[in-house]
Parts: C-alpha cells; structure tokens; sequence
C-alpha cells in the first residue's frame, strides 16, 4: 500500500509527531492532490483532543486543503493535472438522499464522510490535509479560482463557507444588519463576507484588542461585550447575529440585541451543552438557529464569490514542525487570523 508523509496525533490529546499514513488508491473519478497547504482550524483542536466524541487514531487533522491535481482517474472530467484545487470538510456522502440531491450533502441522511477522523463507504479511516497528498473524489473537490491565492485560499474551506452559508441563507445585504460574535478565524472572514454582500456589519468582541482590524475588513461599529453597557446600548438592533465561537454564551443577553423576528445563529461548537431561557425567543419572536458549512454547490459559489470581492484569510504561514506552538497559540487567541501549514515542509 502506498503511504504519505503527515503529522499524526498517535492518541488522544497527544502531540502532533510526523510519520506516514495509507492513501487510498486512485479510483476511476478520483483526483490526487499534492497539498500545498493545509488550514489549521479550531475543530482540529477539539477533534485531537476527544472534545466532541471518541476520535479515530492515528488521527491526521486538516479540512482547508489547497494544492493542485497531480493525478485524475480514467473518468474524471472536472480537473486535469495541474489544476489549482481545494478539499473541504467532506469528501463523500450518500448522493441519494433528498439532502444530498438538493446540494445540502454536509446534512447527508446517511451521513456525509469527513475529510479526516471519519470511515469512508470501505470503513477505513479518513486522513485529513496535514499531508502531501491526498486522494479525493472529483465530485467533492472544488476548483480554487485563479485570482485567490493558494495559502490564503486554504481557510476558506472551513471558515469562509462556515460564515457565507448562514450569511446567505438568513439574507445578508443592503439594509440588514448583521452583528458577528468573536474576531476570530471565521469572526474576521464573517465580517469581510458580510461586508461584500451588503449588510451594515458590527463585531461583538470581548474586547476592542482587535477594534482596528475589524474596521479595516469592513464593520461600521466595534463593541466589548465585557462592557456591561454594551448589551443595553446594543437592545433590538440587529437582523441577524453570527455567533463564531466555541466558548458556551449567554445566549439570552445575545439574543436581546435582536429586533423582533431577528435571528441568532450559531456556528461555533461548544464541547459543552449551553442552557436558554425561552422567553428570550418568545418576547420578541427570536429565533436561535444553527448553521454547519456548505455543500459543495454552494462552497464552489463561495469561492467565486471571494474571487470576484477580493475576499481570503488573513494568515500566518508556518512549516509543519510548529503545528504543536500553533495549536498552543490558537487555544490563547494568539494569531490573527488562521494559521496555515506549508505542508510542502513535512
């Protein structure tokens, strides 16, 4: 069996360690993809570390994955060798359920296959984009539009289609506005998404340490939701609220900036179950929803989208030997705004 270089959390919790992992055969619609460079994202963290549920071990993380097709199959027509590609958060799904014939395969009835920590339709482990290479189907692969560069293109595999799907499916744009929680990964790409599409935008931090990058990538207002004051100056404000983080909140102060029929949604993930008072959604007709990327539809319109609006991460390159400091780094809030492995340097 053929294998590729990675890094590889051998158990759980443990530190990320180089060493090789199987990669499946090239199959008649498959493309292999020689990563150049892989995203690392918050649910990286949490999936090492047994956070959600029980992980599968060696564990290779990774689901922003840019690079460019090395190999097709004999029935591939989407790509051709050199090709500049991305793989996402999923790379198979059912393709039969009504979810998955209405473009909505991350909702799958039968499951959608994870790019890593998962079993794909033989039940071996998914391998993820800490890597060189990777072999995906052309159906669930995304072309990366020429105008976005590959390293700050990465995290829009995860981030900017975990942040443009909600913003479009709740009707972001011209006289709405659009609050986003957390100046994060997705918080910083929320802001510039919203931004482009219309939408009056204002970042909920927990503090103004990040005031002038929000202003920069588009947000008219800027608030410290440690001040107390915020939350009564902010009351019945917004249309629509973005939640980006993990941490569990207060959902019940967050809901109140919401005008009457304002929605809530949330896409970070806490580890933790979170508690609501439902007068907070009964008293103005609020709604708490949640949102869980894109199918692959949408995730290749939002790639164009950010080509065409000049919309990518704002990064920090690093080589793979500082995964470990870099995953150290993300859980303090300590980069601005997603890390990126060169993966060229495992």
């Amino acid at each position: 069996m053929t294998t590729v270089p990675a890094y590889a959390a051998p158990t759980p919790k443990a530190p990320l360690e180089r060493t090789t992992v199987p990669l499946r055969p090239l199959g008649e619609h498959d493309v292999l993809i020689d990563i150049q460079y892989a995203g690392i994202c918050h649910s990286d963290i949490h999936q090492v570390n047994n956070g959600w549920q029980e992980g599968i071990f060696p564990m290779v993380p990774g689901h922003e994955i840019a690079g460019t097709v090395a190999a097709a199959g004999a029935g591939v027509t989407r790509f051709a060798v050199g090709d500049r590609v991305g793989v996402g958060c999923l790379v198979d799904s059912c393709r039969t359920c009504d979810n998955c014939r209405a473009g909505l395969e991350q909702h799958c009835a039968n499951g959608p296959v994870a790019t890593y920590n998962d079993r794909d339709k033989n039940g071996d482990p998914t391998y993820g984009g800490y890597a060189r290479q990777i072999v995906v189907d052309e159906n669930y692969t995304l072309r990366i539009p020429d105008a976005l560069p590959l390293d700050t293109a990465a995290p829009l595999l995860c981030a900017g289609i975990t942040t443009y799907s909600p913003l479009r499916y709740w009707n972001a744009g011209p006289g709405q506005r659009v609050a986003v929680i957390g100046m994060g990964g997705l918080g910083h790409l929320a802001v510039r998404i919203a931004h482009a599409l219309g939408a009056e935008v204002t970042v909920l931090s927990q503090t103004l340490g990040k005031r002038e990058d929000g202003l920069r990538l588009g947000a008219s207002d800027y608030h410290a939701t440690s001040d107390p004051e915020t939350f009564e100056k902010l009351r019945d404000r917004f249309d629509l609220i973005v939640s980006t983080v993990s941490a569990p909140l207060d959902f019940g102060k967050y809901l109140s900036l919401l005008r009457t029929g304002g929605t809530l949604v949330n896409v970070g993930a806490p580890e933790e179950p979170v508690s609501l008072d439902l007068f907070a959604l009964i008293g103005g007709r609020r709604s708490l929803a949640g949102s869980n990327i894109g199918g692959i539809q949408e995730t290749q319109e939002m790639l164009d989208f950010c080509a065409e609006h000049g919309i990518a991460s704002e990064i920090e390159v690093i080589p793979a030997d500082q995964v470990n400091e870099a995953y150290e780094r993300v859980l303090r809030s300590d980069v601005r705004y997603r890390f990126v492995i060169d993966t060229t340097t495992i």
